[in-house]
Order: structure tokens, then sequence, then C-alpha cells
């Protein structure tokens, strides 16, 4: 089930499906030169610690936070203009979910029961218009194999 041997992300697909705004699988394209997207580690779970030094654990869920990094004049900067505008004007939360295919490894991921909870509406002015930031959290990010 391995990949074909490299590390590219230049052949990935990024796909989000928004039910009620965008039916179908939209792709996503237009990424930022260094960095197209990326996810923070998740804490699976508590750990506290007895007064008498005996450490218990237990599993506890948690969300997992992705940041997407477009550049300013990426065509998917649309999506999350209307996710975030539809948003507001019902003042309720859209329910994304997301497909990631990477053939170098060999590996897809499934992105299941996302909410965009972080919106920056227009990219950072520099010597040349700066990346955009869209930050999701998903139920789960599970792996599988192409």
């Amino acid at each position: 089930m391995a990949g074909n041997g490299t590390i590219t992300s230049a052949n990935s697909s990024f796909t989000i499906t928004v039910p009620g705004l965008y039916n179908s699988p939209v792709q996503l394209q237009g990424y930022a030169a260094d960095r197209a997207w990326e996810s923070e580690g998740i804490e699976i779970g508590e750990t506290p610690m007895g007064v008498d030094g005996h450490l218990s654990a237990g599993y506890t869920p948690q969300p997992v936070v992705q940041t997407i990094h477009l550049q300013a004049d990426s065509p998917s900067i649309d999506l999350f203009d209307t996710i975030f505008n539809a948003t507001k004007a019902s003042r309720e939360m859209y329910r994304l979910s997301g497909s990631i295919t990477l053939p170098a490894t060999g590996k897809a991921y499934s992105l299941t029961r996302g909410f965009l909870v972080n919106y920056k509406p227009l990219p950072d002015g520099a010597k040349t218009l700066q990346p955009v930031d869209f930050q999701i959290k998903w139920e789960s990010i599970n792996p599988t194999y192409v």
C-alpha cells in the first residue's frame, strides 16, 4: 500500500463538500507556495497524577484543527467567502466534509464533520499580497489507502 517513493504534495487533491452550499465536492486550488495545509497534533488522553504519585489515564476525544493556506489570488477563497457569508446571514454553522488524497504516499484521508472556525476576510498587503489562512475544526480525520 505504499506510494510511489516520493514525498511531493504537488499531485495531492483536497476536496470540500458543504451541504446546502456546495453539495458536490469542490477541489481546492491555489495553495500557498510554502505550505498548503497543516493540522495540529491531537492530545488523545487525560493523564492525572494522584497525590500518591500514581498516574492514571483516560481516552478523551478531541477535534482536529486544520489550517488551510491559500495564495491571495486562489479561486478557492470564494468557497470560504461563501461559507462565511452564509454563516453570518443565517447565524448557523455549516457542516463540512472533506477528502485529501496523497498519491505520493498512497494514502487518502477522510475529513468528517468539520466547521469553519477562523476566517480571514482579506490578504495581508506586503511587497506582494500574502497567503490567506482558513481554519476548520474536524470531528475526525481518518487515513485510508488508495
